[in-house]
């Protein structure tokens, strides 16, 4: 092996430069650790970047909610076995194991939005502004944490908890905590959400959020763990702000209606090609795989690298009472015919009602709710995403109603929810009976917002629920391998990501995963 030989008169020339800030690691025009987060405006930008990685977490949402249950499947393209869409694969067929790289992105993306709002939370503490905007932005970065701590809790169980500002790597390698630990910090950063944060005041709110943001969030935590009074208490305090059902229900994703009065909270997009737009990429994924989607989109998307994701399933589709203006809503049709390459070929726009195909002809579903112009082909549509609703609300409280044996008061926010959708009132008081209805009721006014998993959880039918759809699914749909939808108990959470479990010893993997 050859020597490097480095001339004396080189080193000293570096090391006269460095005496004379050659090398200058903190120009005086630029921001340090120690100069930052001294003003308003540092901390709300701060908070514009605790807000970021919701979008990211949303990217993977749809495949450990809708497809991790029996709302949606997949479409398969058996030319193309890569890893990436094999292991979406394998979620949506509950064979995911711990080195699956998607379902490590959300618990990624979830601890990132948790330690940029400690790092708000931290240093809000010291710093020389008002105490009342102090309040509202405390009150945002802890919804966040609340946030994405009840998304980590559900998912995977107890997790790490972390509540300061990251500062060395000891402190970066927790144990986790239990499922009680973090419910309990969930239910305190919610608590001072709700004290901190102002109602919306007016609408269109601006997209941040506000009171009723965090109320339903604490109310839903009061929900899972069957505290009904609590939640009941919480969820009446939302008609006071303002919120309420827009008049039509496929008016709340219209990018028109953004933040609307039946807006809780929800994921902001802007479309387009602009310096600062953030595109939602989600419609294109929802397609139908193809290289011309012209007659969904209005322009020319191949989405074969994309598209194939998220199908509505049979049994989702055929749940839709006769005349729920909710299915038309909610789900169209694609006709045309696959090539070899079992890319889709686009030749009609259908309606779901009553859908018959055409001869020769194969329908494949896709989900509308966000599928709305302008598009632009390289990025995006401007649909924001609904995290809560004023109807998720309405149906939280005809949960705790009946839950708590008052079922002729819970038939109250249940109708009109139904009432929007063209239904007929339900009348049916007795408790058990109600409760599978209003357990029906979430999963269609729901579909492909992402609480389907965690409903079925909430409500204990998970197993049962996975089970019976594996039977009918894998008869539907040939290409399933026999062990898909099979689950016990272990599968009731995701396994701790391998390379978390492999960095840090104080970690033990779930139950049942390896």
């Amino acid at each position: 092996m050859k020597k490097i030989l480095i001339p004396a008169a080189f080193l000293a020339i570096v090391a006269s430069s460095c005496s004379k800030s050659f090398i200058e690691l903190t120009p005086k025009d630029s921001y340090t650790d120690a100069s930052y987060y001294k003003t308003e405006t540092q901390f709300r930008a701060a908070l514009v970047a605790a807000y970021a990685p919701l979008r990211d977490v949303l990217i993977n949402d749809y495949f450990t909610s809708e497809m991790h249950s029996d709302n949606t499947v997949y479409q398969p393209i058996p030319g193309n076995r890569g890893t990436a869409f094999v292991e979406r694969e394998n979620i949506s067929d509950f064979v995911n194991t711990s080195t699956n790289s998607y379902a490590a992105a959300t618990w990624q993306h979830s601890y990132t939005g948790i330690s940029r709002a400690n790092i708000i939370i931290s240093r809000l503490k010291t710093a020389a502004i008002a105490d009342s905007v102090k309040a509202g932005i405390d009150g945002q970065a802890k919804f966040l944490r609340a946030l994405n701590y009840f998304k980590l809790v559900r998912l995977y169980g107890g997790v790490p908890l972390f509540l300061e500002e990251v500062t060395t790597a000891e402190d970066a390698f927790k144990a986790r905590s239990t499922a009680e630990e973090v419910y309990t910090q969930v239910v305190a950063d919610a608590k001072d959400a709700v004290s901190e944060l102002a109602a919306p005041g007016k609408f269109p709110q601006t997209g941040e959020a506000t009171k009723g943001s965090a109320t339903i969030l604490l109310a839903e935590v009061y929900c899972q763990q069957k505290k009904w009074a609590e939640a009941e208490a919480l969820l009446n305090t939302l008609p006071g702000m303002g919120y309420d059902l827009n008049a039509n229900y496929a008016d709340a994703f219209l990018p028109a209606n953004k933040n609307s009065k039946e807006s809780l909270f929800e994921i902001q997009f802007l479309g387009g090609t602009m310096t600062g737009a953030t595109p939602n990429v989600l419609s294109f994924h929802f397609l139908p795989r193809s290289k011309d989607t012209k007659l969904l989109t209005g322009i020319t998307i191949d989405n074969t690298g994309s598209g194939g994701w998220n199908t509505p399933s049979t049994d989702l589709i055929q749940s839709f009472e006769p005349n729920d203006k909710r299915l038309d809503a909610s789900i169209g049709i694609a006709e045309g015919t696959y090539d070899v390459s079992s890319y889709f070929a686009y030749s009609a726009v259908k309606s779901v009602i009553n859908y018959t195909p055409a001869t020769g002809k194969t329908g494949v579903p896709y989900i509308k709710k966000y599928l709305h112009a302008p598009l632009v082909a390289t990025t995006g549509s401007s649909d924001n995403f609904p995290i809560y609703r004023y109807a998720d609300a309405l149906l939280l409280l005809a949960e705790a109603l009946n839950e708590q044996s008052r079922p002729g008061e819970a038939l109250i926010p249940l109708n009109r929810v139904r009432a929007r959708a063209g239904l007929t009132a339900i009348q049916n008081t007795d408790i058990d009976i109600l409760r599978d209805t209003i357990f029906h009721e979430r999963r269609v006014e729901l579909a492909f917002e992402n609480h389907r998993w965690t409903d079925l959880l909430r409500a204990g039918k998970a197993l049962t629920v996975i089970n019976d759809f594996g039977k009918k699914i894998r008869q539907q749909l040939t290409y399933l391998s026999s062990d898909a939808y099979v689950i016990d108990a272990h599968n009731l959470v995701f396994p701790i990501p391998q390379n978390e479990v492999g960095l840090n010893i104080k970690i033990k993997q779930n139950d049942g995963y390896f």
